[in-house]
């Protein structure tokens, strides 16, 4: 059999390798001519008599010990002649290798791509690596609660591993744009940094996403399919009803909060008890279409559409979840407020005493001391004028002690760690159940706002929590707000493409995201 390597081989590169051999053979022939002309020279005969011996014998003597100047003559030529054929090959290769574009050639200066181009393809790394590691995320969730936390280790590693890279791919990608590193090549090493940890993180969930629709029981074998659907359809009906009291209660809650504190209080929470019925009404109606595909022995139409259902049932769960979250966390600052304004009042007591934790100039002490007080004037003012936002109020108060130098008591530690937290996970729910429309930016100022939090670094991880949702909210605006409340097979479809919950690949949604990196996300087509 022909190789490959041989059929693709261009005609212009064979004659380059008969124009070699042809070399090859001619300087051959050139170096045997070489050893062959003294061997004949040597048995020649003149072609005159024989001089007697005497004198001209002795005179003829010295010619046979020495060598005559045309025997050197015809091996220099033939020497030269060699190398001069040698090096004009090897100009000629050296040339060609410079510049040919031929495929299956590599180039000695391969083209760079510009830095915008690299950008952009960073960019789409992260988001893309960000959408699979979140819907492995929530599909996971329903693998764990029907196999349990032993069979299903594998995916959870997978999961994690995959985190991880993402994690230092987004911690790359932040240092890039603050300028680090400052040298050209340097950076062009960071971007492709992004997108290998990116295409590594979508390996790790490829890897295990054949094994997960085994284990699961939603291959293309009809009978493990229908057995396998069978069983989630249970665990997703039952979650489903769950989320359904829930929601009629999150609606409650709502009009408690609205009671209760300012409107800035419930705010990051609004829309969402309307948002989440839509996505069970999507729910509902792809679980029915499973429940029938299942009676129809229709194994892979069922595990597509069990797979949408799911997934609408795990972002109703993050928008319920996120309005009894804010409540309790609520509820939570309103008990610290007045403990944390005594403990800032304590800071500024000793900071006045010249005994706080302070390197501040005596100008910048009074000036940041005269700011305190104004802010804890303000909050007490709010307590007793009538509702008011204990969140908003706690990180207030926190930010003004933190000006005298990071001070900050027991108590007000406390209070920073709760307004982090609650920052980071209003802004986590968020951009889970709008990935469809939000961007990489958003994404890096989250992955930020989440290593500040580990590190410590409250503050930070408040601001920059609040940044990513500020970024995420605009997006959204901008890609528009779906009509919610639509009937028949369009139920819930545009909440579906705005969560990510369908790919938006066809007019009707596409495929639902699955476990799994890019190349296996989308393997349920319709």
């Amino acid at each position: 059999m022909t190789s490959s390597l041989i059929r693709a081989r261009p005609r212009r590169a064979t004659a380059h390798i008969r124009v070699r051999v042809a070399r090859a053979v001619l300087g051959a022939l050139v170096g045997a001519g070489w050893l062959v002309l003294p061997v004949m020279t040597a048995e020649a005969r003149p072609p005159v008599p024989v001089a007697p011996v005497g004198t001209v014998a002795s005179a003829a003597a010295p010619q046979q010990d020495g060598t005559s100047a045309a025997d050197l003559v015809l091996p220099l030529i033939a020497g030269v002649a060699a190398l001069t054929v040698a090096g004009y090959g090897y100009l000629r290769r050296t040339r060609r290798a410079r510049t040919r574009t031929t495929p299956g050639t590599v180039s000695a200066h391969p083209p760079v791509p510009a830095p915008a181009d690299s950008e952009r393809q960073a960019r789409a790394a992260l988001r893309l690596a960000d959408d699979c590691v979140r819907t492995s995320r929530e599909e996971l969730t329903f693998v764990r609660e029907l196999f349990g936390e032993k069979r299903t280790e594998p995916f959870t590693h997978a999961l994690r591993a995959a985190e991880t890279e993402l994690a230092a791919a987004f911690a790359i990608w932040r240092r890039y744009e603050e300028g680090v590193p400052e040298e050209p090549g340097a950076r062009r090493q960071a971007l492709v940094g992004v997108i290998g940890r990116c295409a590594e993180a979508g390996h790790r969930l490829d890897a295990e996403a054949a094994a997960l629709d085994r284990l699961r029981g939603l291959g293309e074998e009809p009978a493990d399919g229908e057995r396998g659907v069978e069983a989630a359809l249970v665990t997703a009906e039952e979650r489903f009803r769950e989320l359904a009291a829930r929601a009629v209660t999150a609606q409650q809650t709502l009009a408690t909060l609205r009671e209760r504190y300012a409107p800035s209080a419930g705010g990051p929470v609004t829309g969402y008890v309307e948002q989440a019925k839509d996505r069970l009404v999507f729910a509902t109606a792809r679980l029915n279409e499973a429940r029938q595909a299942v009676d129809a022995g229709d194994a892979p139409r069922a595990a597509r559409q069990l797979r949408a259902g799911e997934g609408a049932v795990v972002q109703a769960g993050v928008l319920v979840d996120g309005v009894e979250r804010l409540a309790a966390q609520l509820r939570e600052a309103a008990r610290l407020v007045p403990a944390a304004l005594t403990g800032a009042e304590a800071e500024l007591a000793a900071a006045r005493r010249g005994t706080g934790r302070t390197s501040l100039t005596t100008g910048e002490l009074h000036a940041r001391l005269a700011h305190a007080d104004g802010v804890l004037a303000a909050v007490r003012e709010e307590l007793t004028a009538g509702p008011y936002d204990p969140l908003d109020a706690l990180r207030r108060i926190v930010r003004a002690a933190e000006r005298l130098d990071g001070a900050r008591s027991g108590v007000l530690g406390t209070a920073a760690l709760l307004v982090a937290r609650s920052s980071v996970a209003g802004a986590e729910e968020f951009l889970a159940v709008h990935r469809g429309a939000v961007g990489t930016e958003p994404r890096a100022r989250l992955a930020e706002a989440v290593r500040e939090l580990g590190a410590g670094g409250l503050a930070r991880a408040d601001a920059v929590a609040r940044e990513a949702r500020e970024l995420a909210e605009g997006e959204v605006r901008a890609h528009g707000t779906p009509f919610v409340g639509t009937e028949g097979a369009a139920a819930g479809l545009a909440g579906a493409v705005l969560g990510g919950i369908l790919l938006a690949e066809d007019p009707d949604g596409g495929p639902p995201a699955a476990f799994g990196g890019p190349e296996t996300r989308s393997r349920h087509h319709a």
